[in-house]
Order: structure tokens, then sequence, then C-alpha cells
């Protein structure tokens, strides 16, 4: 890599520590296949990045949202629980229709308060617990 280049970038973008994150975001590209902006001259991607940014062939900020996106660890959804309470409806109506009523869960069962697991033998043995 020749100074030059280095020095080159850095009146284009003054922070070094941005100059490093910019040029290594359009190395990556280069190596995922985009299309090069200067002949290669047998250099290296590094390389390559960094002439394109002293060339200005580059935009700047294209190049530092994509570096954003490859950053983060979080990506926004679209919210399930709207669909899945969407389906539930549509579940009950189907159902009203049919005249299928939902199966209840048996009286006998009884929640045992430390795991929420039933306990055999119903409400009586969770009672000799006490």
């Amino acid at each position: 890599m020749a100074r030059v280049t280095v020095e080159d970038c850095v009146t284009k973008i003054p922070n070094r520590f941005q100059l490093v994150m910019l040029a290594s975001q359009r190395a990556r590209n280069i190596s995922a296949g985009e299309a090069l902006n200067v002949e290669r001259d047998n250099d290296k991607n590094p390389v390559v990045a960094l002439r394109e940014i002293a060339d200005d062939l580059i935009d700047h900020d294209e190049l530092e949202e994509s570096l954003i996106k490859g950053l983060q660890k979080f990506v926004e959804m679209d919210d399930p629980e709207e669909d899945d309470v969407d389906l539930i409806a549509i579940q009950q109506e189907l159902d009203a229709e049919e005249g299928v009523t939902p199966p209840a869960a048996p009286a006998s069962t009884v929640l045992d308060d430390a795991n929420n697991a039933p306990t055999p033998g119903g409400a009586e043995a969770s009672d000799k617990g006490k």
C-alpha cells in the first residue's frame, strides 16, 4: 500500500479511523463482486479501495450506510404478534361458523405454583404439601 495513496485519502476523509473503516468496507464490497471504478493494475482490493477514495469515485455516504448495515447486530423485523392475533381471530371465526368449541382443560388438573406443571390427583395433592 503506497503511502501516497493514504495521504491522498486523508485529504478526502480527515479522520483516519473513518478512512480505515470505509476503505475496508469498500474492499469487502469489491471482494463480493462489485464493479471497480479504477483499473486494478495488479493491486489488491484494499489498495484499489484507497485509490477509489482518493479519486472521489465512490459515494462516502452510501459506503458508510453499507458499513453500518454490515455491523448491525439487530435487524428490525415486522411485528409478528399482530399476525398471530389475526390468525387467532380467524380461527375463532371459523370455529364459530362450524359450531366447533375449543377443547377445555379438565377440571381436575391443578397447576403447581412452583413450576406451572399439572400435579397428579388434582387439588387434593396440592393441598397436602401446604
